[in-house]
């Protein structure tokens, strides 16, 4: 696969093009764990809703340069905050705290980041540590993928429609923004963790983490405006618990 980049010389000058982080693709995985012993006749599940309380403010107007324009009617929003019914959309939740004991295999399968319209598509992404990310280019402009994890930033070019390339963050990592610099309004997150029991809302605002051992969490919700909010759950064998979360303007 070869990789393309166009981008005005001051975009260019003092940036790494390519991947330049110890959190990077380059290097071999190192072991891959088994899967840990789960019995699954006592396995739990927590499941849960992401409310909004309150009017959601009004997402501010993308002024898209003409490339881009072409693709809508009218000018599309910057979708910060997504709001149905009240419930929110785009809010990364995950197990934050009770699985530290258990080592995970990652996945092999890529999860996808589209450059769609001019926008990423999804906006928020889960992912596993070295579980591969897809960044694909749907567009025939030329876009790039520029990460900021905080172990090293990374910087792609994808040029044209079909174009494509795979990146592998090594360190959970919450909120990690990638950007495009040739369009500066298109702004996605990355949120990295070790283990699969994370999800991303959609518009029904609700989550779901089957095949838990048993045993007491912490399940925390993130949301790229609204930041972290937390919940306790206690799981005893074949249990299913409740964990909500609230966020609001203020």
């Amino acid at each position: 696969m070869h990789i393309y980049l166009r981008l005005p010389a001051l975009l260019v000058a003092g940036s790494a093009l390519l991947t330049a982080s110890c959190d990077g693709a380059g290097g071999a995985d190192p072991p891959k764990p088994p899967p840990p012993a789960i019995d699954p006749s006592t396995a739990a599940t927590v499941r849960g809703k992401v409310f909004f309380q309150g009017t959601p403010p009004p997402n501010p107007r993308i002024q898209m340069a003409a490339e881009c324009a072409m693709h809508y009617t009218t000018p599309p929003s910057d979708e910060q905050v997504l709001v149905k019914n009240g419930r929110l959309q785009n809010v990364f939740v995950y197990v934050k705290g009770g699985l530290e004991s258990l080592p995970f295999p990652w996945p092999t399968t890529p999860v996808t980041m589209a450059n769609d319209r001019c926008v990423y598509v999804p906006r928020v992404l889960g992912v596993q540590v070295h579980q591969p990310i897809l960044f694909t280019n749907e567009d025939a402009t030329d876009h790039n993928i520029h990460g900021f994890p905080s172990r090293g930033q990374f910087n792609y070019g994808l040029r044209g429609k079909g174009t494509n390339t795979q990146h592998k963050l090594r360190h959970a990592e919450l909120g990690i923004r990638v950007k495009c610099d040739i369009h500066p309004w298109m702004i996605g997150y990355v949120n990295v963790v070790p283990h699969p029991f994370h999800a991303v809302t959609g518009p029904e605002g609700t989550f779901e983490f089957k095949g838990l051992p048993p045993g007491e969490y912490e399940i925390e919700a993130w949301h790229e405006k609204y930041g972290t909010r937390t919940q306790k759950a206690k799981l005893g064998p074949g249990a299913a618990a409740d964990a909500d979360f609230s966020f609001s303007e203020k």
